[in-house]
């Protein structure tokens, strides 16, 4: 989760301000927890208030997000020198789950462009910050498991 003045993916679409979701599902992800980590996206404080403190979430700013796969978020790198993605989901059980990510958000009221699912892309985007945070599907900020957003 990146905090972003604008940011595109091509093929796919651009916002404005709010953030970058780059997000990896695991083998084992649920639909509970697509659901549980789109309400903590959408209600994290990560943009600041009047006083310069992250008081304000992606809800309170009516920032946007953009949401754009990448299975290599799951990458095991502790063998050799070749990541492997076999903890990642198939594409049959990920795509569903990213899809519910994204209606997640869409019924908080967060505008909600996309990346085309395991398309290759180029993403582009101007940080805010620099703040970027790691969630995992428990919304554990600095996990490095499941269902990253």
């Amino acid at each position: 989760m990146q905090r972003v003045a604008r940011a595109a993916a091509r093929p796919g679409g651009a916002i404005g301000r709010g953030v970058l979701l780059l997000v990896g599902v695991a083998a084992g992800d649920t639909e509970a927890e697509a659901d549980r980590l789109a309400g903590r996206v959408g209600r994290l404080r990560i943009f600041a208030g009047d006083d310069g403190k992250f008081d304000l979430s992606l809800l309170d700013t009516g920032g946007a997000a953009l949401v754009v796969s990448q299975f290599t978020l799951i990458a095991d790198t502790g063998k050799g020198n070749r990541p492997s993605f076999s903890g990642a989901a198939r594409p049959e059980h990920a795509e569903p789950l990213y899809e519910r990510f994204c209606a997640g958000l869409r019924a908080l009221g967060v505008p909600v462009e996309t990346g085309v699912f395991g398309a290759p892309m180029e993403v582009e985007l101007v940080n805010d910050g620099p703040v970027t945070i790691v969630l995992d599907q428990s919304g554990r900020a600095g996990a490095r498991t499941s269902l990253l957003a």
